[in-house]
């Protein structure tokens, strides 16, 4: 009998293709955790308007970063997977997505069937919040099999300390006017419920703050990215601040995307594709990014060393009977 380890993503497409990137954001958009309209109101608009404007769309975003081992979120997940399985060669270490293939409940049946005695769950999300985390929850508890829940990592200095070295590293090479942490934002109607997220957002860029020995603290600015829909989300706008930077004659931005271990659609298209675009419209000239972990070594050893911790220290949640 192993420890198991299920790292569980947000997941992808199985395929570029407009019927599959449709089957995926009918999944992704009809969550309630996601979007928190009652279902009477919201499936008939997902259906018949945000479905058919923006599934080509997202395909061709998709078919733009699509890479010969499929989506690079999907490819990342494996190479951490493969490197987390090196670091706990006695543990059985699996990966899952909320959305697609491979499916949280059908893992979590596969480890416990195999023998996994303790098995953890770790979201590759740093920094809590119910449009994640609580669908991860819910599917892992509806499988009826026990297990150890990691909410967050946010606030581990190890954490802290790899993506501190990783801003140290990149920014020396050039003369930056500003560095931005960009988080994916959330609505604020779940931030005025209670969601902690903005809160452990700000916290996670005052950690990483405490270790970084290049960059002044005035050159640092938090924002959020990747706003959906016409409610407000959380301030300031990412793509606003760039902006901003740029009539200001601050030309030269150094972007950090800690919601991101991996680079996926937010990172690649969105960040690299139409921030820039947006930054060099307004007048911008230097927009570079810090590489996500993208399964480095020693982040990989963090999830391990991390999961080995949450067992030594942490008890296993209650499961809910199979659904």
């Amino acid at each position: 009998m192993k420890n198991g380890l299920l790292l569980v993503n947000l997941g992808s497409p199985v395929s570029p293709s407009n019927a599959d990137v449709k089957a995926y954001l009918k999944e992704f958009l009809s969550d309630q955790n996601v979007v928190t309209l009652p279902k009477w109101f919201w499936q008939p608009i997902l259906r018949g308007m945000i479905l058919p404007m923006r599934t080509w769309r997202s395909a061709t975003f998709y078919q733009h970063m699509w890479t010969k081992a499929g989506s690079p979120l999907t490819a990342y997940t494996e190479i951490m997977k493969q490197k987390v399985q090196q670091d706990l060669p006695d543990w059985d270490v699996q990966y899952a997505m909320n959305y697609g293939q491979p499916r949280i409940v059908d893992v979590l049946h596969e480890m416990k069937d195999r023998g996994d005695r303790d098995i953890v769950v770790l979201p590759l999300f740093p920094d809590y919040t119910q449009s994640t985390h609580d669908t991860i929850i819910e599917k892992v508890q509806s499988s009826g099999v026990a297990t150890h829940i990691i909410k967050n990592f946010y606030d581990e200095p190890v954490y802290q300390q790899i993506l501190a070295r990783q801003i140290d590293e990149a920014y020396p090479k050039k003369q930056y006017d500003a560095v931005i942490f960009s988080y994916h934002g959330i609505p604020m109607s779940m931030v005025k419920k209670g969601d902690p997220y903005e809160g452990e957002c700000l916290a996670t860029t005052q950690g990483v703050m405490k270790y970084v020995k290049q960059v002044p603290s005035d050159k640092v600015k938090t924002v959020f990215q990747s706003k959906f829909g016409p409610m407000p989300w959380l301030k300031p706008y990412l793509k606003n601040y760039l902006m901003e930077l740029a009539a200001m004659g601050k030309r030269n931005v150094l972007l950090v995307t800690p919601s991101f271990v991996e680079d996926c659609l937010e990172t690649i298209e969105e960040n690299n594709v139409q921030n820039y675009q947006t930054f060099k419209a307004s007048g911008g000239n230097v927009f570079d990014s810090v590489k996500p972990m993208n399964g480095s070594d020693d982040f990989c050893q963090f999830l391990a060393d991390l999961s080995v911790k949450q067992l030594r220290g942490g008890g296993a949640d209650e499961p809910r009977a199979n659904a």
